[in-house]
């Protein structure tokens, strides 16, 4: 292994050669969705199998191509997609097609536009003030910074979705808070009929009991936008705001209550999590490598100094941002997406049927080695020239439907990382290594314990260039 490769849980099974049968890919699928990706899938542009279904894993750029953007339509998010998370977000801009999807598309867009994520920025630095006087309390032992940076992130989603909603102590985040963390626990494992390829309407009783908690997550939500539309917008406008003021610029359509809650809880359910998880495996790749940790925190207090970083310190960052990226390549929150072919088609010349089921293992293909230069390496240089073919990094899909929320999601991230490490050391903990486990999305099994000590005075001018360093 090379020194610059993190424990990563490189993919074991073989499905291709390793038949499992039904039942054996359900116990994995159960485990941990990494462990259904085949080795072969790290090194070919495209696997395909049977299992119940059939199936085809796409790590080929120009086929990714195909179905995210050229042919979009013909391969719509997958049965088991909608089964899993349309109780939660309804049929929301994550899960609607056509030209459902496209009006609220179109009506959503404006409140993520440079200028209002810019704008949104201020709850981005206050959250990572809080967060670093919490990780500052624990200086001189380990502590848990997935839990720490889940902690974050919901008070930014929390602060730009609801703000001014906490009349009650904050109940109503709380609600929303346990609602979300009880559904995916309960939801997110695949059940032997998904993996049969049993149709919709046959219950899953897994997803059947979340009944309750999604009735009251959908109160709370549908209570704050009532209260929202008697109020009126706050001076400095959240993103329930910019929703509620969205038109359809094509058939001047607003969104309903019901429409405008699934999308908020989509916002919140994707908006906190996936950052989080960026975030905590960010803070483990910089415990793991001294020399890229030293480096970007000279980055950051020769821009930063004492304070949290800001929207404006962004373009001085371009070290951190790397580390984000990387991060995003060895760690996407999002490994594994799923669409089902609707048309007859043909993907690095197989035969693609309607109703087979076209996988997209995000995670093979950011360490596929036909794709990237030792891919299984901590490197945040090789995003410098960013050679790499457009199709080979998709953290945030592509095509028209590329995630709304993506330069949104950066810009947190940034501000965070930045200023938590101006401020804080982090080691790693011996044999405390985080096991990557994806269910529903790519989460360290255990947690992220690192130790925690306060800064070196990293010093300024030290230079970031990863490139030179290791050439």
């Amino acid at each position: 292994m090379d020194a610059r490769t993190p424990p990563a849980t490189p993919v074991q099974v073989p499905l291709a050669t390793v038949p499992l049968g039904i039942l054996g890919s359900l116990r994995v699928a159960q485990r941990n969705l990494l462990e259904l990706i085949p080795e072969i899938a790290l090194r070919q542009p495209m696997v395909s199998g049977r299992t119940g279904k059939r199936w085809h894993m796409v790590m080929d750029p120009a086929a990714l191509r195909r179905v995210l953007k050229d042919r979009v339509d013909d391969y719509p998010k997958s049965d088991v997609t909608k089964l899993i998370l349309g109780p939660a977000i309804g049929d929301s801009l994550f899960v609607a097609e056509g030209a459902h999807w496209r009006w609220q598309r179109r009506a959503a867009a404006p409140a993520f536009s440079v200028r209002n994520v810019e704008s949104l920025a201020p709850v981005m630095s206050l959250a990572a003030d809080r967060a670093s006087a919490r990780i500052a309390a624990a200086h001189g032992r380990a502590a848990n910074l997935f839990d720490e940076m889940v902690t974050a992130t919901f008070e930014v989603i929390a602060d730009v979705t609801f703000s001014g909603g906490e009349g009650n102590g904050g109940l109503e985040r709380d609600a929303v808070h346990k609602a979300i963390d009880s559904y995916m626990a309960q939801t997110a494992k695949l059940s032997v009929l998904d993996i049969i390829g049993a149709p919709m309407w046959v219950p899953r009783p897994s997803r059947m009991r979340s009944g309750p908690v999604m009735r009251q997550m959908k109160q709370v939500a549908n209570a704050a936008i009532d209260q929202r539309r008697s109020d009126g917008p706050r001076p400095v406008p959240d993103l329930l705001d910019l929703l509620l003021s969205g038109v359809d610029p094509e058939t001047r359509r607003t969104m309903d209550t019901a429409e405008l809650r699934d999308n908020l809880l989509t916002f919140i359910v994707a908006g906190h999590e996936t950052t989080a998880l960026t975030l905590a495996w960010a803070l483990y790749l910089c415990a793991f490598d001294q020399d890229v940790q030293d480096q970007a925190r000279a980055e950051a207090q020769g821009v930063l100094g004492d304070r949290a970083a800001t929207a404006a310190d962004l373009s001085q960052l371009p070290l951190i941002h790397r580390i984000v990226e990387e991060t995003l390549r060895l760690y996407p929150p999002a490994a594994f997406l799923s669409r089902t072919a609707l048309a007859q088609d043909e993907l690095c010349g197989r035969e693609i049927r309607p109703g087979d089921t076209v996988m997209l293992p995000i995670y093979a293909l950011h360490r596929n080695h036909a794709l990237w230069k030792d891919p299984h390496c901590f490197d945040p240089s090789r995003f410098e020239d960013r050679s790499f073919d457009r199709y080979a990094f998709l953290p945030f899909g592509d095509g028209p439907r590329i995630c709304i929320g993506a330069s949104f999601a950066m810009q947190e991230a940034v501000i965070i990382l930045a200023t938590l490490l101006a401020r804080h050391h982090f080691a790693l903990v011996p044999h405390r290594a985080p096991k990557p486990v994806l269910i529903l999305t790519l989460r360290p099994e255990g947690g992220v314990w690192l130790m925690v000590e306060p800064a070196r005075n990293a010093g300024v001018g030290q230079g970031s260039n990863l490139g030179e360093e290791r050439s």
